[in-house]
């Protein structure tokens, strides 16, 4: 018997329990790497030490440590110190186990052997496999895949609640599972699911009609012969992808990586230009250039388009409950990502037909960098219009007469910090702004500063 002869109902429960006890260890990554700046320190710290209680710092048993029934036999609280313990814990194990069984059961046929179109990520021109092998069979190459994929969901589940808590995506996070996506790529030289490059057959006859229709008559030379070059197929996939798998999928994970941090950058290039400050963080750059590294980068491409729409929505509906003038948006890019993926075939239907022009395609991409700018632009000239500030205020830094005074006194503030309390004239602790201080805490009336308020001869 093999993996493919695994009833379903045997191979969901496991990987159930795989994905919470998976998420017990990304609980583990949410909290810590963002504790540690330097980037080995973080992932050093994911193994060492083990889990304790926060509080009374005392091992959690290993009996305390399953996944989701953990948190409810003990009731939420540490065994030893009654510390209590949020539930997003037991919440984040779910949702993984949960992300383990969708996905699977969306990716991979419910009858393994009925063949590769039966996944979600099905497409005519993108990987089927190689039939008789034992690594590259259309059904290793749907589990080779499925496991690529849920590597980056891991990641996109810890950056996710990181950029919540913290507005933070740290490279802890991001670095490895890119580094998987682009090694992965090249090693199984299938897992990706469209090609890197790809037109339609008829692109030369569809230009020619697209010009007749705009009345600019004949196209250019170069772009009219754009589907004959010598190293188009007949389907309009290069042919050496097929021949060259392994570095055709590399090609597909740099590309994609390439793209997907360009257009975040350029947005940040473009807002930074016009509204002078950051309009996307960087941890977003490097977010969608490890998402391009594993669905290419018409993939990262769906996902930055589909994201601020997701983004919208939910602001819209919780703008009244939580009105905020920054969001996070790592969360919005992964849950796009999650999107692409489960309902490829779906969005791909839509997608196809703008990149399938091939070499038209650069010019789209100018067109829609200036449609930013513009668009910025126009915002600008409307909040002009409502008499809104155009830029954020700056803060200036200004030496103030307490700050020459703090400085003057250096870390020792108090004067009569570690002494034994000793009369003092009143004038030297108003002079470095602590009188309302000492007196606070010595009063007058305990007899030490009192002789300064005698006059002479009383």
């Amino acid at each position: 018997m093999t993996l493919y002869d695994l009833p379903v109902w045997l191979v969901l429960p496991f990987l159930f329990t795989l994905g919470a006890v998976i998420g017990s260890f990304l609980n583990v990554c949410i909290y810590r790497i963002p504790q540690h700046e330097g980037f080995w320190d973080s992932l050093k710290s994911l193994v060492s030490p083990p889990s304790s209680c926060p509080n009374c710092h005392t091992l959690i048993p290993t009996r305390d440590n399953i996944p989701i029934l953990g948190w409810f036999i003990l009731g939420g609280r540490c065994r030893f110190c009654r510390q209590q313990f949020s539930v997003r814990y037991a919440m984040i194990e779910l949702l993984n186990a949960s992300l383990f069984v969708l996905v699977y059961w969306m990716e991979i046929p419910s009858d393994l052997r009925a063949g590769i179109q039966g996944s979600c990520l099905y497409t005519n021109i993108g990987p089927q496999g190689f039939p008789g092998s034992d690594w590259l069979s259309p059904q290793a190459v749907l589990m080779w895949r499925y496991i690529y994929h849920m590597v980056l969901i891991e990641a996109l589940v810890v950056a996710t609640f990181i950029d919540f808590d913290l507005r933070i995506i740290p490279d802890g996070v991001t670095l490895p599972a890119m580094a998987v996506g682009v090694i992965g790529a090249g090693l199984v030289g299938q897992v990706h699911i469209i090609p890197a490059w790809f037109q339609r057959s008829d692109l030369s006859h569809f230009i020619t009609m697209m010009y007749d229709v705009w009345g600019n008559g004949t196209p250019p030379a170069w772009l009219k012969s754009a589907s004959n070059w010598w190293w188009m197929s007949g389907t309009g996939v290069p042919s050496w992808f097929v021949q060259y798998p392994h570095w055709h999928g590399l090609l597909v994970s740099l590309a994609g990586l390439i793209v997907g941090g360009g257009i975040v950058w350029l947005v940040r290039f473009v807002g930074h230009l016009v509204l002078r400050q950051e309009a996307m963080g960087f941890g977003d750059v490097i977010l969608l250039a490890m998402i391009g590294s594993f669905l290419g980068w018409q993939g990262a491409v769906m996902v930055f388009i589909i994201a601020p729409v997701i983004a919208l929505i939910v602001v819209a509906l919780t703008w009244l409950f939580f009105p905020q003038r920054e969001i996070p948006y790592g969360p919005y890019l992964s849950i796009a990502a999650l999107i692409v993926i489960l309902g490829w075939k779906w969005l791909w239907q839509v997608f196809e037909h703008v990149f399938e022009l091939g070499p038209m395609l650069p010019f789209f991409a100018i067109a829609m960098a200036l449609g930013l700018y513009v668009l910025l632009q126009c915002s600008q000239f409307v909040k002009w219009c409502l008499g809104i500030d155009l830029y954020p205020p700056q803060w200036i830094e200004v030496w103030t007469s307490a700050d020459q005074l703090s400085y003057q006194a250096m870390e020792q503030v108090d004067p009569q910090q570690g002494r034994w309390k000793q009369a003092e004239w009143p004038g030297a602790s108003a002079g470095a702004g602590q009188l309302h201080t000492n007196t606070w805490k010595q009063p007058a009336s305990n007899g030490w500063s009192q002789q300064w308020q005698r006059r002479p001869g009383s």
